[in-house]
């Protein structure tokens, strides 16, 4: 009779190393297999929030100053806006490839400077080049919040005023040929269908 019972109270110490183990894949599967990159917004497919930036103190291009922009402004046509920080490293990495997106005409390239002095910015922005048509100072953060900004670099593409998909961390070569330029295309061919 104690063997039963012995045999029953066994059983039962394994009930939660079981449910420990269930619950340690499950996690894993959900959590630790994703690509970290993959961060999904609540935004895609809703109209970017509202703001209005004014441009970086002292930025010029060709003699003029470079201006901020608004939600307004990305009403029309299909954007890029780039979020990045003369403090980032990665946004220093991923600058060179930014150059050769503005050099595509169908969009404008736009930068949303985060958590930035002006100052920093500037000399970030002239020290490796502006490819930026636009770039808003979002100096307190809080526009970058309102977008659901985790940390930069993020991108965004931005078609008639709709966020139509974001990428969290820096782009590659192989991030704009596999995911950017597809939501880009994907965006101009919305936009240019009846």
């Amino acid at each position: 009779m104690s063997t039963g019972k012995h045999r029953r109270g066994r059983f039962l110490a394994l009930i939660p190393l079981a449910l420990f183990l269930a619950l340690a894949v499950l996690f894993y599967a959900r959590l630790g297999a994703g690509d970290p990159s993959e961060v999904p917004s609540a935004l895609i497919g809703k109209p970017v929030p509202d703001f209005r930036l004014d441009g970086i103190a002292g930025l010029d291009r060709d003699g003029m100053p470079v201006p901020g922009f608004a939600a307004t402004d990305l009403a029309k046509g299909v954007f890029v806006v780039n979020v990045f920080a003369s403090w980032c490293a990665p946004c220093r990495a991923e600058h060179p490839l930014l150059a050769n997106i503005a050099k595509d005409r169908r969009i404008s390239l736009l930068g949303l400077n985060y958590k930035d002095a002006d100052d920093q910015a500037l000399r970030f922005l002239n020290g490796l080049g502006n490819p930026y048509a636009a770039v808003a100072a979002d100096r307190n953060g809080r526009v970058g919040i309102d977008w659901g900004v985790y940390g930069v670099p993020e991108t965004f593409v931005v078609a008639n005023g709709n966020i139509a998909a974001k990428l969290v961390g820096p782009l590659t070569p192989e991030r704009i040929s596999a995911e950017l330029m597809p939501a880009v295309e994907k965006a101009l061919s919305a936009q240019a269908a009846p």
